[in-house]
């Protein structure tokens, strides 16, 4: 059954547990070398044989739909707000390493604007996770305006000025397999409220890594925070100090830091 009709489904009326499900099924995955360049390519990363620190997170998005698109999920996966993550790199992975990868749903807790989850997958290699992603969900129980709360830390100045066509957000869905209308259609991001598409949040996360690669260690950690959507087609900013980094168009659109770990 394809992703779109999945989360479709997940919105039809029925009664829903309480509490987040229990993990789903591990599975091995191969890196496809053409599908690793094609990556590269949308994001703006170099064509190496190395995957990109948010390579992982595209590997294991089937088995987080599949998990959150489920009769046991507690909510339905359309309308659900990408809001966070956290990549966790314990050393780079290649193309050529056989990967198990493992997903399960963990912390459900309260949010002033809802209830919040977290979706956490692991790239295990010889047993060991050497890679771990947390994406961390909203799921609103009232109305709200604004991009959350506003970093009280002054920003990077903006370094780069980045042109974001109107086809970032088809072409990451290709090489994703994240298809939610708001990103490919004019018609599906009005029915949500935005005047076009928007770009996928972690498409912007990782372009943001694409563009500090040269600097970032074999070890990291890196977590963003998802703010205003970036419009299709948008002119943003990129700053970083090294370390923290930001995008911002008329007004933030993420804000990251990248730690040794």
């Amino acid at each position: 059954m394809g992703t779109n009709l999945r989360a479709a489904l997940s919105l039809l009326p029925r009664s829903r547990p309480a509490d987040l499900p229990g993990a789903a099924p591990e599975h091995s995955v191969t890196v496809d070398r053409a599908h690793l360049a094609e990556y590269d390519r949308v994001c703006g990363f170099p064509l190496t044989d190395t995957l990109p620190a948010t390579y992982p997170h595209v590997l294991a998005f089937p088995a987080a739909m599949r998990l959150m698109s489920a009769a046991d999920f507690p909510f339905p996966v359309v309308g659900l707000v990408h809001v966070a993550n956290r990549i966790e790199q314990h050393r780079p992975l290649t193309a050529g390493e056989p990967l198990r990868i493992r997903v399960h749903a963990e912390n459900l807790r309260a949010h002033e604007r809802g209830r919040q989850f977290d979706i956490v997958a692991e790239a295990v290699v010889d047993g060991r996770a050497a890679w771990r992603g947390v994406s961390t969900y909203l799921r609103r129980a009232k109305a709200t305006t604004g991009g959350g709360p506003r970093d009280r830390a002054e920003p990077p100045a903006a370094s780069a000025v980045w042109r974001v066509g109107a086809r970032v957000g088809a072409d990451y869905a290709a090489v994703s397999g994240d298809h939610n209308p708001i990103h490919t259609s004019r018609l599906g991001a009005r029915l949500f409220g935005f005047p076009r598409p928007i770009a996928h949040g972690m498409w912007t996360a990782a372009r943001c890594l694409a563009a500090l690669d040269a600097r970032l260690p074999g070890a990291f950690a890196v977590d963003v925070a998802f703010k205003l959507p970036v419009p299709l087609p948008a002119t943003v900013g990129f700053g970083t100090d090294g370390s923290a980094f930001r995008v911002d168009g008329r007004g933030p659109h993420l804000a990251g830091r990248v730690t040794s770990i």
